[in-house]
């Protein structure tokens, strides 16, 4: 086991050389992997994801011009934070798939949301901006490259560990699979839920700016609490925030963001791509009903 220690000791040096802090919140982040890397690996996925569910994208016009109406306000106001990904292929696609309560984002502006979890939460067009500005927070954050960053230097843990512990043997297989698993609780995951609460925290302060009720965070996360069951606040072991402890968070955010809500400015728009070229790695960044 203290061979164990050593090679997750070794493998984290590459902190050292590669920490950067987040856009917008400013946290640190690990950044082995570049923001265009992850957008080039972004847009081979997102081509091959598109074509995988050609026969459901975009089947209802008005579903989704109303989709992208809101992003399209929110890209303006994510532009504002980061000039820029003025020059990114901002993109939006609506798949039909009723039963699925999920969207997704990726580097690069590339998202999906399901028309599962706005037909069957019936949502409003603010509670469908939280889940669109929590999609264009991960992208703004740049946590596709952060989370090839933390896979990379995973398995770069595992093969030194692998190499000092050598190849034989039940008791080193098993000690593989116990740093692996200390790995993903320790850090993998933890960071994950990071991710999803800095994603909130972004989302709901786009929204408000872009003309949409921040109150609507709170409904929509109710609603997905009553569909999916899942309550309590235990997120241990989980890729995000549990349901009651994240209504919590963003009740929390709800009066700083009322001002930005009211604010009587206009609200512009940014072009948001539905159907163009097909330019489209889905980290699964996404908005998912799994606590």
């Amino acid at each position: 086991m203290k061979l164990i220690k050593v090679a997750l000791a070794l493998a984290t040096v590459g902190v050292m050389a590669a920490c950067a802090n987040a856009p917008v919140t400013n946290r640190k982040q690990l950044m082995l992997v570049s923001e265009d890397q992850a957008i080039n690996a972004s847009a081979q996925a997102y081509t091959q994801v598109l074509q995988q569910e050609r026969g459901k994208l975009d089947v209802d016009p008005a579903l989704e011009r109303r989709v992208q109406a809101i992003t399209s306000r929110l890209v303006a106001q994510a532009v504002k934070y980061r000039p820029e990904t003025d020059r990114w292929n901002w993109e939006v696609h609506v798949i039909n798939e009723p039963n699925t309560l999920n969207a997704w984002a990726m580097a690069g502006g590339k998202m999906a949301i399901y028309s599962g979890i706005i037909n069957k939460l019936n949502l409003t067009d603010d509670e469908i901006a939280q889940i669109m500005g929590h999609e264009i927070g991960h992208a703004l954050a740049k946590h596709t490259a952060e989370r090839m960053s933390t896979a990379a230097l995973q398995q770069m843990g595992l093969q030194i560990a692998g190499s000092l512990l050598g190849s034989g043997g039940v008791a080193n297989q098993a000690a593989l699979q116990a740093a692996a698993i200390a790995t993903t609780v320790g850090f993998t995951l933890p960071n994950s839920r990071t991710q999803e609460a800095e994603a909130d925290r972004i989302g709901i302060e786009l929204a408000a700016k872009a003309g949409y009720d921040p109150r609507a965070a709170v409904t929509l996360w109710q609603k997905m609490i009553a569909a999916t069951g899942q309550r309590g606040k235990s997120d241990f072991l989980s890729t995000h925030p549990a349901g009651e402890k994240r209504i919590e968070s963003l009740q929390a955010l709800v009066p700083k963001m009322m001002p930005y809500y009211q604010d009587p400015s206009p609200r512009p728009s940014h072009p948001v791509a539905l159907m163009g070229g097909w330019p489209a790695e889905v980290a699964l960044l996404g908005f998912t009903a799994v606590s």
